[in-house]
């Protein structure tokens, strides 16, 4: 059975964190547009949110998702980091560069966001379980 209460109070930081975290990223494109070519804003925000997501797991990897961590996880994570990250125009950039006929410049922006994102969460949770130890 659903707890209605605890639905609701994983709500709240998803919903602030998603505000915040889409306020960055659309302020970052609006102060960087993208015509053409390699679509530096939005590779830089999907791996710095991987590097920032993979820090954050790394440090709440230990003790129960309960409290102040289950706050983090839902309002950083889920919440800030997820509105930052934008893998829908990560995909909509790839189109755009097929269309214009640069599928080169297509794959190796797609294979290098994803290569470098996963390379930039896991270096994040190393040093975010590291810290931990410390």
């Amino acid at each position: 059975m659903v707890n209605v209460r605890d639905l609701l109070q994983g709500i709240w930081p998803v919903a602030v964190g998603g505000m915040i975290g889409t306020a960055a990223r659309a302020s970052i494109e609006t102060a960087l547009p993208v015509a053409s070519g390699w679509p530096w804003p939005t590779f830089l925000i999907n791996i710095g949110g991987a590097l920032v997501l993979g820090l954050l797991t790394g440090l709440l990897a230990r003790g129960a998702a309960a409290g102040l961590r289950r706050l983090l996880r839902l309002g950083v994570g889920t919440g800030i980091i997820g509105g930052f990250t934008t893998y829908s125009t990560f995909v909509m950039e790839v189109d755009l560069r097929l269309a214009e006929g640069s599928a080169t410049l297509a794959m190796l922006y797609a294979l290098g966001s994803i290569l470098i994102g996963v390379a930039a969460a896991v270096v994040g949770l190393v040093m975010g379980r590291r810290a931990v130890r410390a």
